[in-house]
C-alpha cells in the first residue's frame, strides 16, 4: 500500500498551492481519507477529512473557509485545495486512510491505518 502526496512548495502568503495524493494497492473508496500535517517542533495535527461516501467533510477551524478537500475515487486520489495560504500552514503535509469515520477527531496518538511520506509545504515572503 502506497499513498503518494504532492504537490508541495513554496509560496508567498496569501498564495495557493494545490496537494495531491494518489493511492495504491487499496481502494479510497472504502475508507475515510484526510489530510494532516506537522511543523517542526510540534504535533501531528488533523488538517482535513471526508468520509467514505464523500458525504462528510470535517476541517480543523484553522484550514475553515481556506482549505477544500475532495476525492476522486474514479482516479483513487485525493486533493486539498489550500487558499490564503498564511505561514502558520506551513508543515510536512501527508494524506491518510483508514476505516474509522473519525479518523480527524481521534487525536495525536490514534493509530493511522495507512499513510503516506507528505509533501512539504513552505508559506514565506
Amino acid at each position: 500500500v502506497q499513498l503518494q502526496a504532492s504537490g508541495g512548495g513554496l509560496v508567498q502568503p496569501g498564495g495557493s498551492l494545490r496537494l495531491s495524493c494518489a493511492a495504491s494497492g487499496l481502494t479510497l473508496d472504502d475508507y475515510t481519507i484526510g489530510w494532516f500535517r506537522q511543523a517542526p517542533g510540534a504535533g501531528r495535527e488533523a488538517v482535513s477529512c471526508v468520509d467514505s461516501g464523500n458525504v462528510r467533510k470535517w476541517y480543523a477551524d484553522s484550514a475553515k473557509g481556506r482549505f477544500t478537500i475532495s476525492r476522486v475515487d474514479t482516479k483513487n486520489t485525493i486533493y486539498l485545495q489550500m487558499d490564503s495560504l498564511k505561514p502558520e500552514d506551513t508543515a510536512v503535509y501527508f494524506c491518510a486512510a483508514d476505516l474509522s469515520p473519525n479518523l480527524c477527531v481521534s487525536g495525536r496518538g490514534y493509530p493511522i491505518s495507512y499513510r503516506g511520506q507528505g509533501t512539504q509545504v513552505t508559506v514565506s515572503s
